[in-house]
């Protein structure tokens, strides 16, 4: 085998791999051995210089194809304006859809729903029962405070318990908080949550640390002590680190509570069920065994009308969905029927693509000329057409999605599932359909002295 297939091979082989189905038994008998184990997709954990890496590869389905959790919070509105309540339901909204968003690309459908003068949200999350961690976060203030002595008298400060001294507000708190983040400790790899501040924070911070310097400074969260480490120094470059026996659950926890901020009223959890598919099993077979028939009868209309040509181009659709898949289960990308639609749009743009490329290479051979170059100018014609309609179709799906939350644009969950597979979908098929439908010609003509 030449080594330069070597790195492709061990690409497809990484890339099937990750697009296993899961717990998947399989049991066969080789003579005498009786061989029995279950398939399940890449995963990876492994410690890299004090760095833990851990990542598996799986598929989140959404509400309509899996089920999952719906809660109702109803908002205490009693001690805002009237003119301002509608504002401050919606900027409450906005926020837990923010905190449930990061937990990953969950698609969660938060809404707003007025009975009377009663204002209530409900969150529906996708593929999640056990939803307490999520409740928490998405009822809690999330105020952060940096807390200091109250008494500096050295005897009073050793007679009474650490955490019951720190009930001086220091003056800095999540206001002043610019960013935070999840790191590792480069010495023990146990995970740690950094703290960048604003130009004002990075000012209070360095005062605080300046005048407390041997002496403990306790990070609250909600008056509840997280960590109260002593400041060993004067710090002015305007970061810190929250060390703590943390793991990494929940140094993730800590990060989204402080970047998501409080929420500008006060809400209670009135109802908690777990939901069913929206879709029954039944219509969801039925809509994969359809997915798969039209994909066939794509494969046979290439081959058939093609030929080679046409099986380098069901190859090149395989590849493409094998990719497509992958970055679904890395993101990960939660999949609802929207979703799946819109990824089966994206395939029906990669055979398009290799259509137009295709009918421009037999244009070239038409006109008499050597295979190879009808090849090179079949492509150099075609991808101009290529980028123009993926760039469209692109720019389309960034309008859906609303990654900036525009409000004359649609933000929700489903529109958005659907967006992000498109998008997803069409900027591979770009790159299968120039790059590797390109490659596999090569490949299979190489040695080929066809002219036509």
């Amino acid at each position: 085998m030449k080594k330069n297939y070597i790195f492709p091979i061990f690409v497809l082989i990484v890339l099937v791999w990750m697009c296993l189905p899961e717990n998947v038994p399989l049991h066969f008998k080789i003579q005498k051995y009786q061989i029995n184990f279950i398939i399940n997709p890449l995963s990876i954990n492994y410690n890299l210089f004090g760095l833990q890496v851990k990542k598996e590869f799986r598929t989140k389905l959404g509400l309509d194809l899996k089920g999952g959790s719906h809660l109702v919070f109803q908002t205490d509105t009693s001690k805002i304006k009237k003119e301002d309540v509608n504002d401050a339901v919606i900027s409450a909204r906005d926020v837990i859809e923010k905190r449930v968003n990061f937990f990953g690309v969950s698609e969660p459908v938060v809404q707003t729903v007025k009975t009377g003068n009663v204002y209530r949200i409900t969150v529906d999350l996708p593929g999640m029962e056990d939803v307490s961690q999520a409740v928490a976060l998405i009822g809690q203030t999330a105020q952060l405070r940096f807390m200091e002595e109250a008494s500096m008298e050295a005897k009073i400060a050793t007679m009474t318990p650490l955490l019951s001294r720190l009930t001086k507000f220091s003056g800095l708190g999540g206001q002043d908080v610019k960013k935070s983040s999840v790191v590792f400790d480069p010495q023990t790899g146990k995970p740690e949550v950094s703290l960048q501040f604003s130009k004002k924070g990075s000012e209070l911070f360095s005062t605080i640390t300046e005048r407390n310097i041997g002496k403990p400074v306790g990070i609250f969260l909600d008056y509840f002590p997280i960590s109260a480490p002593t400041v060993q120094q004067k710090i002015s470059e305007g970061n810190a680190v929250i060390t703590g026996n943390f793991t990494v659950e929940e140094a993730k926890q800590l990060s989204i509570s402080i970047n998501s901020g409080a929420l500008p009223l006060p809400i209670s959890l009135i109802e908690q069920r777990n939901i069913g598919p929206t879709l029954g099993d039944l219509e969801v077979r039925k809509s994969v065994f359809a997915g798969g028939i039209g994909l066939c009868m794509v494969f046979l209309f290439m081959i058939i009308y093609y030929g080679r040509l046409g099986i380098i181009a069901s190859m090149g659709l395989a590849i493409y969905g094998l990719i497509s898949f992958a970055l679904f289960r890395t993101i990960p990308v939660v999949l609802t029927l929207p979703g799946v639609a819109g990824f089966i749009l994206s395939i029906g743009m990669a055979v398009d693509s290799n259509i137009l490329i295709f009918e421009r290479i037999k244009e070239e051979l038409r006109k008499g000329k050597e295979f190879h170059i009808a090849v090179r100018l079949g492509f150099g014609r075609a991808i101009d057409a290529i980028k123009d309609a993926n760039i469209t179709t692109l720019t389309v799906a960034f309008i859906l999605f609303n990654p900036m939350n525009w409000d004359f644009l649609p933000q929700f969950g489903m529109v958005r599932g659907f967006a992000l597979t498109l998008a997803i979908g069409v900027a591979t098929s770009l790159f299968t359909g120039i790059v590797i439908t390109r490659r596999l010609i090569d490949i299979f003509y190489k040695q080929s002295d066809i002219q036509k």
